[in-house]
């Protein structure tokens, strides 16, 4: 397979449109409140800042960022916090993360990641996202608590849980890197997958990344 970037979306026209709205409701705010306070000239230089900081925001969400690198060999994660990176042998299922509730399940829009081995992952995530995943990734545990299912498991106790950890290799993990494979190790129990991929850092549907992350693993 070809190694293929994917960029993460950027701003639609809602998007647009709601910046327009936000920008042009501050601007009228502050002439109709200072408009007999201040001269002709701290107007205009107070409308041109609110200009230059809407096109400064607009090139930083429009600017070209990719999110993901697939290869014949891996899957690597970019952020501009930093990434991580398996190999596709190394992963054993790719899905869809559903919420059971009195035998109904309800698709969320996250992707799920189950691993044969967490060692290579842990040791080479960068510790940014380790602790993003951490922070971003809690509420899908919190979900599952809440549902009343798991009365073993107390959220307190589980959502930052820095317990020494043994890996598969016999090493032991302490600090942030216990902390997340501890947090992979509950997501697996409960989730059935050891970490997630959100639908808002990739390009398409969740269905159709879950079915171009397959393809890549089936011709690794």
């Amino acid at each position: 397979m070809e190694t293929l970037h994917v960029h993460s979306q950027k701003l639609t026209t809602k998007h647009y449109f709601w910046l327009v709205i936000s920008m042009i409701t501050i601007s009228m705010t502050f002439l109709s409140y200072f408009n007999a306070a201040l001269s002709g000239i701290t107007m205009f230089i107070g409308i041109t800042v609110m200009v230059c900081i809407f096109l400064f925001t607009t090139k930083i969400f429009t600017a070209p960022s990719v999110s993901f690198t697939l290869t014949f060999m891996h899957c690597q994660f970019h952020s501009r916090y930093g990434g991580w990176i398996t190999t596709w042998r190394n992963i054993t299922q790719i899905g869809n993360v559903t919420l059971a509730s009195q035998e109904w399940h309800t698709a969320l829009p996250w992707i799920g990641i189950r691993l044969k081995s967490y060692d290579d992952f842990i040791n080479t995530i960068c510790p940014r996202v380790a602790s993003r995943i951490l922070l971003e990734q809690r509420i899908l545990l919190v979900m599952v608590i809440k549902q009343g299912n798991h009365p073993h498991h107390q959220l307190e106790d589980i959502l930052f849980d820095d317990s020494p950890f043994i890996t598969q290799d016999g090493k032991q993990l302490l600090g942030l890197q216990a902390m997340l494979a501890n947090r992979m190790r509950y997501n697996r129990e409960l989730l059935g997958f050891d970490f997630f991929i959100s639908d808002d850092v990739i390009d398409r549907p969740v269905n159709d990344f879950i079915g171009l992350l397959r393809r890549y693993k089936a011709a690794a």
